[in-house]
Formats: C-alpha cells, sequence, structure tokens
C-alpha cells in the first residue's frame, strides 16, 4: 500500500541519526533471501533514490546516491526543489520533523498510523507555539490495520 507513495519521489531527507539506521536496516546489502517481498521493494526504492543525510559530523555517507548537506533548513530544501527531480520527502526523527513543522517548510504530510503504540521514545510533535491547519486529502487502509493519511498544508 504504501510502497506505491514513492512513484514519484527522487530525493529522501533524512538526519544523520536517521539515515545511519536506514542505511544499516534498509539498504539493499541488509537484505536476506528470506525477506519479506515489500523490504525488497523499500530496500530498492532507498538505493536509487537520491538521499540528503543532513549531519555536520558525518564525513562519507557510504551510501550509494548519497551526499551530506549542512546549514540553514530552508535554504537546503530550496536548493534541491530547484534541482531537477520529483518530490522530495522528509524520513527524519522527531528533531527534524518538529523544525520542517515550527518553520512551515512542507507543502503537505502523510502520516502512518500502525496498529502498535509504544508507551516511550521521542515525542515527534513535541510542544508547538503555533497552531499548523491542514486539510485533508485522503486515507488508505492497509492489509493489517495500518492507515496511511495524506494532508496539504494550509497557508
Amino acid at each position: 500500500m504504501w510502497i506505491s507513495r514513492y512513484d514519484d519521489v527522487s530525493t529522501v531527507i533524512m538526519g544523520r541519526r536517521s539515515f545511519l539506521g536506514h542505511r544499516r536496516v534498509w539498504s539493499g546489502k541488509a537484505r536476506r533471501p528470506g525477506d519479506p517481498k515489500f523490504q525488497f521493494d523499500y530496500s530498492h526504492f532507498l538505493d536509487r533514490v537520491d538521499k540528503v543525510c543532513l549531519s555536520h559530523k558525518l564525513k562519507d555517507p557510504a551510501w550509494e546516491n548519497s551526499r551530506i548537506m549542512k546549514g540553514d533548513l530552508a535554504q537546503i530544501l530550496a536548493d534541491l526543489r530547484r534541482e531537477k527531480g520529483g518530490n522530495i520527502i522528509l524520513e527524519g526523527g522527531p528533531r527534524l520533523v518538529q523544525e520542517v513543522l515550527k518553520r512551515r517548510l512542507a507543502d503537505d504530510y502523510w502520516f502512518f498510523v500502525m496498529p502498535v503504540v509504544y508507551g516511550k521514545g521521542p515525542r515527534y510533535w513535541g510542544s508547538m507555539k503555533d497552531q499548523n491547519t491542514l486539510k485533508f486529502l485522503e486515507l488508505k487502509h492497509g492489509e493489517d490495520g495500518e492507515l496511511l493519511l495524506h494532508y496539504e498544508a494550509v497557508r
């Protein structure tokens, strides 16, 4: 259900920790013959797409089609939007998501609701000073009870 949302994506942006975790778990090199098909599909997508790791510490991304960028997030996004390609998605952790929300840098949002609840860990939204209004666009149901919600930013 969710892999088709990547059909028009040319760039994935991640923070350093998310990038390193994705590289370890989701690169094609991490796949084993008995892994489910969706894992191979997602690994193939990540191996071929342009990946941007936002980091001041990492020197070598060590993953094909990857580069490291640092600086102002709004400027990085503006630079990436000017490059030829498709949509840009953010697969970052809570700090990156909070920064994008706070600075209203996203055009639309895709929320995955999984039928699993964790009682601890980082809070993706954190405290927000201002309200961000979103307009509902679509809902997709997955085979295992997951939901994919799509919203656009209201400016």
